[in-house]
């Protein structure tokens, strides 16, 4: 296929759909499987994806959202460096508005600091250019997708000795994740969807340990309709057919080997970091990336004094609970109310590949009107009895 119709092609979605029913009318149990990422979060509810499968299937929506697992401890470390003297702070527009323990980025800039949104780190770098006598950071984050532009960015400030500029680095890594998340004793999987823009940079390989250490089935997937649906018919056909095997089913852009000039530029500017702390998740060991020391000049981390605590979530927000995938959006009590994307209280609310965001835009009345149904339900059982 060539064109963004033909991977929203209603007769060949239906066509799967019914391959997927048949397939769970096979299932001994009813099972779950994660979505990983949060583009896949959105889509599935962009599309209605799941409303419409078998009430055998449940999709759990997984951490693969990078401002989402930001701690607020971070947050407010970004803050700090925003709020000092001569400095420039650039990041992505998604940071905006992620609360810290008492303020955000937006409000901050309100208070007058220099605070500007940039496409990629390169904007970044072209702000120091122009701003030689002041100090432009960039908060870097995102998973494997996003550092190795990142990485090229701070191998550019290297060559052109751009003294001026540095970055924050917060990106993070998707295996220690799905490790910590298959350990969880609380969250039962039976099978993965596996984010199609990180296996771009790392391919397939690294996930082979899903398969064989922990016996599930891990499909990479697309984000169009048909790239998830078919997804799911996968999975679904392994656990039917007691297989445990990592399928790529986005083969139009992801390799067994990945990316190795992406990766090998990564690994150049970053190492892992002994420990990084995850909203939700905790402290994950060798999951995060930090900057090297050959290019300690570029190290926002390093350049500035930072508070470097760590701040509790607000007692209202389940975004951790969410994030684990223990809980969905609206079992939470502020959702839609308390909580929009207007104010949002966590980060999940936020964030455009957020699962909070994706309940709000795309699925909260169906969920309202469901839930009405059911309590109608209920009501005409107490009046029988």
């Amino acid at each position: 296929m060539k064109y963004v119709d033909e991977f929203r092609d209603p007769k060949k979605a239906d066509a799967l759909f019914h391959a997927i029913k048949e397939l769970s009318q096979r299932l001994k149990k009813p099972i779950k499987i994660m979505e990983v990422c949060g583009g896949h979060t959105h889509s599935i509810f962009k599309y209605g994806i799941e409303e419409i499968l078998p009430e055998a299937i449940e999709l759990i929506h997984g951490p693969g959202c990078p401002v989402c697992v930001m701690p607020k401890g971070r947050l407010d470390d970004a803050i700090s460096i925003s709020l000092k003297q001569n400095v420039i702070f650039t990041t992505f527009g998604d940071t905006m508005r992620v609360p810290g323990s008492q303020t955000n980025l937006l409000q901050a800039k309100a208070q007058g600091a220099d605070i500007r949104m940039v496409y990629s780190p390169l904007d970044s770098l072209q702000i120091a250019k122009d701003n030689p006598d002041k100090e432009v950071v960039f908060f870097a984050l995102g998973f494997e997708t996003t550092a190795p532009s990142t990485a090229l960015t701070i191998l550019q400030a290297a060559s052109e000795k751009i003294p001026n500029f540095s970055m924050f680095s917060n990106h993070v890594l998707v295996i220690p994740a799905l490790k910590a998340l298959l350990d969880n004793p609380d969250l039962q999987l039976d099978g993965f969807i596996g984010p199609g823009h990180v296996s771009m940079v790392i391919g397939t390989e690294p996930y082979e340990f899903i398969s064989q250490e922990y016996q599930k089935p891990i499909v990479i997937s697309g984000f169009e309709p048909l790239d998830i649906i078919q997804s799911l018919w996968m999975v679904l056909q392994q656990i039917v057919e007691k297989r445990c095997e990592v399928e790529n089913q986005y083969n139009r852009l992801v390799e067994k080997t990945g990316n190795q000039v992406a990766i090998a530029t990564m690994n150049k500017v970053f190492e892992n970091r002994e420990s990084f702390e995850w909203r939700g998740l905790g402290e994950i060991p060798k999951s995060g990336l930090k900057i090297r020391a050959e290019y300690a000049e570029f190290d926002a981390e390093l350049k500035f004094t930072l508070p470097n605590q760590k701040a509790a979530d607000h007692k209202a927000c389940l975004c951790g609970e969410i994030l684990k995938g223990v809980l969905k959006p609206w079992q939470c009590k502020v959702f839609g109310t308390a909580c929009t994307p207007e104010t949002p209280i966590g980060t999940c609310m936020v964030s455009s590949e957020g699962a909070c965001a994706a309940y709000y835009k795309y699925s909260r009345f169906y969920h309202q009107a469901k839930k009405m149904m059911l309590d109608k339900t209920l009501d005409k059982e107490k009046v029988k009895v």
